[in-house]
């Protein structure tokens, strides 16, 4: 019996050292056994490596920041659907998805193209500045936390919290911080580059473990994988990890995705403590830039994913193999000149 071709657009085609989960997704796509796959990318800037990597990508186009919203967004969806008649869907930044999320409806109903991500409201309770009211509402420790508009408002909170502590943005960045003068210049720095307002969370020591799963919206959890932080980068991001053995990590992973009847994939980031308690930091809606390990470890959860969505059967995963590692590297490609001038001017490649 042959296998149906599926044509599926992914954004976060970026590889820089805080990368996007575009490529690993990709890579997961190109590795499903249930589906062939023809892959166009979407970038937002001309210089992300993955619109030259043509062994991944059959055809880029670019497309309009979040900024310009959702009507110019569905515009330019509708040019890029009328030549490749895409099937489904991958949304790979958080700043990306509220739009997404709002024309989800449309897309699918005038343009045929399917997405599985959150819900508005799931979407918005997990923000970093709702975190810790999530946490007590479903009954997960989540560090205690507070947002603030001005460098101002650091001294008071430096009294309550005490050092170190961790300084985000609102959709990405974290940096700890160990001196009134060090929150200050964490602040100034994340507010200019991710607006305000800014999040104060008290530090917990451990060591970060992560999950990386999907819900199918309806209380069932589809796969998870755990995974420990091996090394890591000055940008807090993972560039080697290990499948963990961790039992009570799944339970809070399958339990969480029961309350919230979670939909589509997700990543959560949990800190350790030496007493093995578990203190959730975030909740990423997307698959996260190491979601290609999941596969390395018996886990195809994005070829899940779009079976999910394309209504086809789908179990759910019930074991993975501990004891996998990712190694993240940087390689260097060579392009030519004319197919950058090709993106930058003509908007695809």
């Amino acid at each position: 019996m042959s296998k149906p071709t599926y044509t599926i657009a992914v954004t976060g085609l970026n590889a820089i050292d805080s990368p996007g989960p575009g490529l690993a997704v990709i890579r997961s796509l190109r590795d499903a056994k249930s589906f062939d796959v023809r892959i166009i990318g979407l970038s937002y800037e001309t210089m992300e490596p993955g619109i030259y990597m043509h062994d991944l990508v059959d055809k880029t186009y670019q497309i309009p920041y979040p900024s310009a919203g959702q009507d110019v967004l569905m515009e330019r969806f509708q040019f890029i659907n009328s030549v490749e008649n895409v099937d489904f869907m991958f949304p790979n930044f958080d700043a990306e998805l509220f739009n997404f999320i709002k024309i989800q409806y449309q897309f699918e109903k005038e343009l045929g193209i399917k997405m599985v991500i959150p819900t508005l409201d799931q979407f918005e309770a997990r923000h970093k500045v709702n975190l810790f009211d999530y946490g007590k509402k479903h009954n997960i420790k989540v560090p205690f936390a507070k947002m603030i508009f001005s460098a101002v408002e650091i001294p008071a909170i430096t009294e309550e919290f005490g050092f170190p502590m961790v300084i985000k943005g609102k959709f990405y960045d974290a940096k700890i911080a160990y001196t009134l003068e060090q929150s200050v210049q964490h602040f100034n720095k994340i507010s200019a580059q991710w607006g305000l307002p800014v999040i104060i969370q008290e530090f917990v020591h451990g060591s970060e473990v992560n999950v990386c799963g999907v819900g199918d919206g309806k209380g069932n959890l589809l796969g998870a994988v755990p995974m420990r932080k091996l090394y890591i980068t000055d940008k807090g991001k993972a560039w080697a990890g290990v499948t963990l053995d961790d039992d009570k990590l799944i339970e809070i992973t399958k339990n969480l995705v029961k309350e919230t009847n979670w939909q589509g994939p997700f990543e959560l980031e949990f800190m350790k403590t030496t007493k093995d308690e578990y203190f959730l930091i975030e909740i990423n809606p997307r698959f996260p830039a190491w979601c290609y390990l999941t596969v390395g470890a018996g886990q195809n959860q994005v070829e899940s994913l779009v079976n999910l969505g394309m209504n086809n059967p789908v179990e759910p995963f019930t074991d993975y193999e501990v004891g996998k590692m990712f190694i993240r590297y940087s390689n260097d490609m060579i392009v030519d000149m004319e197919e950058f001038e090709k993106i930058s001017t003509l908007g695809e490649l």
